[in-house]
């Protein structure tokens, strides 16, 4: 098995770093440890240093929650049995990581202050790149009246919940949320709002 790229492993640390301590809770010296490089190695990467490389972690963990939604909400019949396989995954990802890994933007925007302006814009897109694809699920099915309102919610509720179940120690949090929140939604979509 060939080692990634140096810029790669520099992005899956600072990913992995956010998700167990945020941004300011992780120093250079634990990233660059972790991704097995030198500081030069960062620099000549991440001019911008530990805020450029903390902007890439989150573009790519976005990327890759916005894959899998797309992989996941076109292939169920209904987005919101999508959305059950997505809260029962993180539930898995969260509880195997002993409730240490949360969720990077979650965790990043708690302790990101005004002027981390990089670092905002890379959260705000993020999030609203979930909300958009939860959105376009939702108007897809043809039933929803306010579907980025209800994205909104369902990534507020889903942020919340994960939360509370990090710092419990517990995923009771999530699973009442989720069998409080789907059948709502269940509800909403079996009916016909635009009848």
């Amino acid at each position: 098995m060939t080692t990634p790229p140096t810029r790669d492993r520099l992005i899956r640390a600072m990913g992995d770093a956010l998700q167990r301590k945020g941004l300011h809770g992780v120093g250079l010296s634990e990233i660059l440890a972790a991704a097995g490089t030198p500081k030069g190695g960062l620099y000549h990467h991440f001019p911008g240093g530990k805020t450029e490389l903390a902007v890439a972690a989150i573009e790519q963990q976005v990327a890759e929650l916005c894959a899998l939604l797309d992989k996941l909400l076109p292939a169920a019949s209904d987005p919101v049995a999508a959305l059950e396989l997505w809260t029962t995954r993180a539930q898995q990802l969260l509880a195997a990581s002993g409730f240490q890994r949360g969720c990077p933007l979650a965790t990043v925007a708690l302790e990101s202050e005004v002027d981390d302006i990089a670092i905002r814009k890379a959260l705000a897109d993020g999030f609203a790149a979930i909300r958009e694809r939860l959105a376009l699920a939702f108007q897809a099915s043809g039933k929803i009246a306010n579907a980025a309102g209800l994205a909104a919610l369902i990534v507020a509720a889903y942020e919340g919940a994960l939360l509370q179940a990090r710092v419990a120690g517990s995923v009771a949090p999530m699973e009442l949320v989720s069998a409080t929140l789907f059948p709502l939604l269940r509800t909403q979509l079996q009916g016909n709002v635009h009848d």
